[in-house]
């Protein structure tokens, strides 16, 4: 029998509880030290934003050496994507909100693939009609976070095919079906779709650096579990004559429910919160999330709760406090017992809540322009 603490993590699942240190181990990534946070903190001038401050992104591949580049002259791009199965919940937002930081503070190029069409694949249950709309649902909502619309470029799978193919075909050559195979643990039932889609998500992180016809450099904010479609991505860039792209890594956040990572399959749609939710069943869902706190309010006025394991700890840590001050206070105060669950609760609805109706007013907005982000044409022939 295995363990009680084996997990597993890919791209297509995650299950059990995740030991963050052992999986990059296991990958093979580097720590995210302070002195490369320090680097971080230096080149952007100014300070760093919440998931880099407090933890939430750990693990990294090359990102000293894409800073060294950047700091002798050499300007990066930001990639990261979204398969577009449904709405998005809050932790779909963690690589978008790095993303729209690094573009704000440092002014670079961001590059959004919306994989309509691996969803589909993916998913049985999925029709092409459904994933193509909320592929348009979300973009909305990521373009909404506020992406500066003149350096932002936008991947739509099924409406970018002309833009993708011609490189994709170069990418295609050179992987072959045992590696994805070892990889993701295709079967033989895998639609081809899928084995394909590797080449295609391969793509944008070379897709400047081909159409400038100069050696671009690219960083990827992701959860983790995605890293293993850039290990297949940086083994074959140098054969094409392209830069590896450089990542940075963010822990999963916990579910609303307990569980280890907020994903929704099955019945489980009280574990997230989506950014379609209305204001009744946000209040809903946070008020019945799993705490860290004690049986009863004498006990943990008492003994104190644990934060590190409490789903509303993790919205604090992620977006809803506003600074580190007030971050270090809530969790002392949850830790000490003198802030209680319903207070802690009650407290960052106001904060969700108000986000929400920024965000949606936003989201209003971006529909003028989001089509124009679109890419749709090759930069040269191949």
């Amino acid at each position: 029998m295995a363990p009680p603490d084996d997990f597993v993590v890919t791209p297509y699942e995650v299950k059990g509880r995740i030991d963050y240190q052992r999986l990059r181990e296991m990958f093979g990534t580097q720590d995210l030290t302070p002195e490369l946070l320090a680097r971080l903190h230096q080149v952007a001038g100014g300070d760093l934003p919440p998931l880099l401050s407090r933890g939430v992104y750990y693990s990294h591949r090359d990102l000293g050496l894409l800073l060294d580049q950047y700091q002798k002259g050499s300007p990066f791009f930001l990639y990261s994507g979204r398969g577009p199965s449904g709405p998005l919940h809050t932790s779909h937002l963690v690589s978008f909100d790095l993303c729209r930081w690094l573009q704000k503070t440092l002014g670079v190029s961001m590059y959004i693939q919306i994989t309509d069409d691996e969803k589909f694949w993916a998913r049985s249950g999925l029709t092409r009609e459904q994933t193509a709309y909320w592929g348009m649902e979300n973009l909305y909502d990521i373009l909404a976070l506020g992406f500066d619309p003149k350096r932002t470029h936008v991947f739509f799978d099924s409406k970018s095919i002309a833009a993708l193919y011609p490189l994709a075909i170069r990418v295609a050559r050179k992987i072959p079906y045992s590696t994805v195979k070892a990889v993701f643990g295709f079967e033989p039932s895998t639609n081809i779709g899928l084995v394909f889609y590797t080449a295609l998500q391969t793509v944008p992180c070379f897709w400047p650096s081909w159409a400038e016809d100069r050696a671009v450099p690219c960083l990827i904010p992701c959860g983790i579990d995605q890293d293993p479609h850039f290990r297949v991505t940086r083994d074959i860039a140098e054969s094409l004559g392209y830069p590896k792209p450089s990542l940075i890594h963010s822990q999963m956040l916990p579910g609303l429910l307990g569980e280890n990572a907020m994903s929704t399959t099955g019945d489980r749609e009280d574990n997230a919160l989506f950014l379609n939710d209305s204001a009744a069943t946000v209040d809903r869902k946070v008020r019945g999330a799993f705490t860290g706190g004690r049986a009863t309010v004498e006990e943990q006025r008492r003994l104190g709760a644990t934060p590190e394991i409490c789903s509303v700890w993790a919205l604090w840590r992620t977006r809803f406090a506003k600074d580190d001050q007030e971050f270090a206070s809530v969790t002392r105060d949850c830790r000490s017992g003198a802030l209680l669950c319903g207070e802690c609760k009650g407290r960052v609805l106001e904060r969700i809540h108000a986000f929400y109706a920024t965000h949606a007013e936003a989201r209003i907005k971006v529909q003028d322009w989001a089509e124009s982000t679109i890419v749709t044409e090759a930069p040269k022939p191949i």
